[in-house]
């Protein structure tokens, strides 16, 4: 059945409100000037989660890119051709860059896409809440996209948004040297705020965060995970089992067995719903150090997820773990978790950054040295909250503040 086009004069209606709303955000975000460096004809993938500003980057691109065009890909009927809609827009309109947000919805994407980049001169820029598997999909889309993650505020940004105050970025050799200066360290004061739902660009508008972050979570596991996967109605209730399981355990207790046990599901399904999850940004999956198949990744939850399980005060270890993987993936570092014997005392991870390689413990009172004395003439830190500078113990908030 052929499909039907795109009304081409609401198109053009909503794109002009979305200019409109672009012209008006000046604070930009660096990932704003990264997309504007692009060059060459390939397309550019903005993946990240709900509530990060994605939309609001693409909107803020439109007012600067030359015969450029808006179209939400979520507000289009499911019968909607796509590749027919643009072609018209190319050829009659003389649109020359377009902006699809929110791609997911079309099922078909990936075949409009590599479409668009073999028979339009059309520069392509495109979001997505849920990390699609474009180069791994059946049509080669190896040459014609990049992906760019698009993460909630670091730290630092989020300082910057909230004291208009730009501090340099840190290293993790760095800040084993303390070569931190006085106005990172004034910045802790900030940390508590951030952790419980700043970080999320929304909340420098919105007072109470949790309520939203709650219709985040229903519309992921709704809408945006439906429409990449073929799930049954009645796996969508298993999911949330899921989080919920996850957000009310304890760090350690979390892998793809305890998950099939407690839910009640197969481990197969366990580890289909985290991969899911993981790819709609609601959950961090850290690989354990070494190869062997019989030791599982450990499960994290994304900043602030957590706190819609827990209470507050029980929240408060978790929340600093999951805010330091969020944070070595969103710099591209490579983390692994250190699996101990049963009574035996080991650091948390091993984390490969900048061609270096340290063993961090995230930190509690109580914590020393005698955790490391199997790495010894590795670097060796304990990142702690509060703040802490004596012997290898440094601030966990300073991590933020890594570029």
């Amino acid at each position: 059945m052929e499909q039907a086009m795109a009304d081409i004069n609401d198109l053009f209606e909503l794109s002009a409100l979305a200019h409109d709303e672009g012209a008006k955000h000046q604070r930009k975000r660096p990932i704003y000037h990264e997309l504007l460096s692009e060059e060459g004809r390939h397309c550019v993938g903005i993946v990240g989660p709900r509530g990060v500003g994605k939309t609001v980057v693409l909107k803020q691109l439109l007012p600067v890119l030359p015969d450029a065009l808006y179209v939400s890909v979520d507000t289009m009927a499911a019968d909607e051709d796509l590749f027919a809609t643009t072609k018209t827009l190319y050829e009659r309109y003389s649109v020359r860059t377009i902006l699809l947000d929110e791609v997911h919805f079309c099922r078909t994407f990936p075949a409009v896409l590599k479409k668009i980049f073999d028979f339009l001169d059309l520069r392509v820029f495109f979001t997505s809440s849920v990390a699609l598997s474009l180069i791994e999909t059946s049509v080669d889309l190896s040459r014609r996209v990049r992906l760019v993650s698009m993460y909630p505020f670091s730290f630092r940004e989020f300082v910057a948004f909230r004291t208009n105050e730009e501090l340099p970025t840190l290293t993790l050799d760095g800040i084993m040297e303390k070569s931190w200066s006085g106005s990172h360290m004034r910045t802790e004061y900030l940390f508590d705020e951030y952790l419980r739902g700043g970080l999320m660009p929304f909340a420098l508008e919105e007072p109470s965060v949790l309520p939203l972050l709650r219709n985040v979570v229903e519309k992921i596991v709704g809408s945006d995970i439906p429409a990449c996967a073929r799930l049954t109605t009645e796996e969508l209730p298993l999911i949330h089992k899921c989080l919920l399981f996850i957000g009310q355990s304890t760090i350690d207790g979390v892998n793809y067995s305890s998950l099939s046990r407690n839910v009640g599901i197969t481990k197969y399904k366990a580890e289909a719903y985290v991969r899911l999850l993981e790819r709609a940004f609601v959950l961090n999956v850290v690989p354990p150090v070494g190869s062997s198949v019989t030791r599982e990744p450990k499960i994290l939850m994304c900043v602030p997820f957590r706190l819609l399980y827990t209470q507050d005060s029980a929240a408060t270890g978790g929340l600093r773990e999951d805010y330091f993987a969020e944070t070595m993936h969103s710099i591209d570092a490579d983390l692994r978790y250190l699996k101990s014997t049963r009574g035996a005392k080991t650091p948390d991870y091993v984390v490969e950054a900048g061609g270096k390689e340290f063993v961090i413990e995230i930190g509690g009172k109580g914590k020393g040295r005698e955790q490391f004395k199997e790495f010894s003439g590795k670097k060796q830190m304990i990142l702690t909250q509060p703040g802490d500078v004596q012997g290898i113990r440094r601030p966990l908030f300073m991590v933020g503040f890594l570029g």
